[in-house]
């Protein structure tokens, strides 16, 4: 029976690292993807595969393409897609570190490391802003329908599409706003997280309400904090299905929809974005055989 890499609809951990990975060298690709099998168990390691090592490996995926740029009015949405994508995740920050450094040994000199972002639990699960993130998640089975593939082949059932951003935010410009303002850019009450019945259309819940699209577009959220740089903001990051869920959200807070731009954007900025596909596992260990191995 196909199994789901854990992580993706676990609780979330203390705290986690996102880890990028550049194509190096494909002669020595096959035994890191070896060493991936052996560490990565879906929970305490969950792992992401993008387009072009697909294609590296003469496997392209449906379904899976690179993050779109995307342009709105006044707003960026930048793609800073890689080859590999790895989500460590646990509730010590040395362990994370030490993980990472195995996992870095591990890959080389197939795969290089070019990109980290720390990022941690706030609070039950709020974003800095102090508003409550995923609200809106699917629960039970509705979450293993919105975030997994059913019935497909082997090697696919199971196994899950991931949009991943980093978000900045202007903490000091959100917080000199009046608290009405600042529910009206969410669209919910900070102090009960009620949604507002009279949001502006530009407030975040409205502008990503996913039964309002058609089809509807449920994802599965799993967002943390991070920190890093002098920077600060929400590794935003959403498994569904398809990808199509994602990018119809993006598009329409992009005002590409309907020329709308959703207001998070007042005070917060995408600085990264990439798609990646989680194969599902089999006798606990990766399920690689989409992949041709």
């Amino acid at each position: 029976m196909a199994q789901h890499q854990a992580a993706i609809l676990a609780p979330l951990p203390s705290q986690a690292r996102h880890l990028y990975f550049a194509l190096e060298s494909a002669a020595g690709l096959d035994a890191a993807l070896a060493a991936l099998v052996r560490l990565a168990d879906g929970d305490a390691l969950l792992a992401g595969f993008g387009d072009s090592l697909l294609r590296a490996l003469g496997h392209p995926l449906a379904g899976l393409r690179a993050f779109p740029a995307l342009s709105g009015a006044g707003v960026d949405v930048p793609s800073t897609q890689h080859a590999l994508w790895c989500w460590l995740r646990g509730e010590d920050r040395g362990e994370l570190l030490h993980r990472t450094r195995e996992l870095e040994a591990a890959l080389a000199p197939a795969l290089r490391l070019v990109h980290l972002t720390e990022a941690f639990r706030y609070g039950d699960g709020d974003d800095l802003t102090g508003y409550e993130d995923g609200t809106e998640n699917p629960q039970g089975e509705a979450a293993a329908a919105a975030a997994l593939v059913g019935a497909a082949a082997p090697g696919l059932a199971g196994g899950s599409f991931a949009a991943i951003q980093d978000w900045a935010h202007d903490l000091d410009a959100f917080a000199a706003l009046p608290g009405a303002e600042r529910d009206d850019i969410i669209g919910r009450r900070q102090s009960d997280n009620e949604e507002l019945e009279d949001a502006p259309e530009s407030a975040h819940v409205k502008r990503t309400a996913q039964e309002s699209f058609t089809p509807e577009a449920f994802v599965m959220r799993r967002s943390m904090p991070w920190t890093g740089g002098g920077q600060a903001g929400l590794a935003f990051l959403a498994f569904g299905r398809t990808l199509d869920a994602f990018e119809v959200q993006m598009r329409r807070m992009a005002g590409l929809e309907d020329g709308i731009v959703d207001a998070l954007f007042r005070f917060s900025r995408p600085l990264s974005g990439g798609y990646y596909w989680c194969p599902p596992l089999r006798d606990g260990r990766l399920d690689l055989r989409a992949l041709g191995r």
